[in-house]
């Protein structure tokens, strides 16, 4: 199995459980996420309920949360949007954080294309959720979601060059 953590903070982000697939030359994972339920599981046990007394689970609490399986996995935290200048600071901000963190042939793609992606984020700015690993770093990488016309599910982007792969 492998593990995708932030480059930056350590964090996990993402496994190859989860399909991605490259956009914007390479320098955005795309990746789309599934809403589940967790908790309530209704199970029969061949039990009568009105034999057992009427038929209320006392104490138990059994209610059903549906929550999103990338963020539910991978713990991770939302933040709150970003105005475009506030946007463009963090990308500048990024780029020197992560740069150093590369090898040269990696500095280069990642230069070359951090533009195109950053374009190609900007008018979905709006239409974002922001999220940070459980560390809740400040310096940590952001992981974009948004919903695509008529989707139902979201779908997440992440900057691969801030992904360290992990075999575990």
């Amino acid at each position: 199995m492998l593990v995708y953590q932030d480059r930056l903070t350590g964090d996990e982000l993402l496994s190859d459980s989860f399909p991605y697939k490259e956009i914007e030359n390479g320098v955005l994972w795309e990746v789309e996420g599934k809403w589940t339920t967790l908790g309530s599981v209704d199970v029969n046990i061949g039990a009568n309920p009105s034999a057992e007394g009427d038929g209320d689970d006392e104490g138990v609490d059994d209610s059903a949360v549906k929550v999103v399986d990338i963020v539910d996995t991978f713990r991770l935290q939302e933040q709150p949007p970003f105005t475009k200048k506030d946007f463009i600071g963090y990308i500048k901000k990024y780029i020197k954080l992560l740069t150093p963190k590369l090898n040269e042939e990696e500095q280069a793609a990642f230069k070359k294309g951090i533009e195109g992606a950053t374009k190609y984020l900007l008018p979905k700015l709006s239409d974002l959720q922001f999220f940070v690993g459980e560390g809740m770093h400040d310096d940590s990488s952001l992981v974009f979601a948004y919903y695509k016309e008529g989707a139902t599910n979201p779908t997440f982007l992440y900057f691969a060059h801030g992904l360290k792969e992990i075999k575990c």
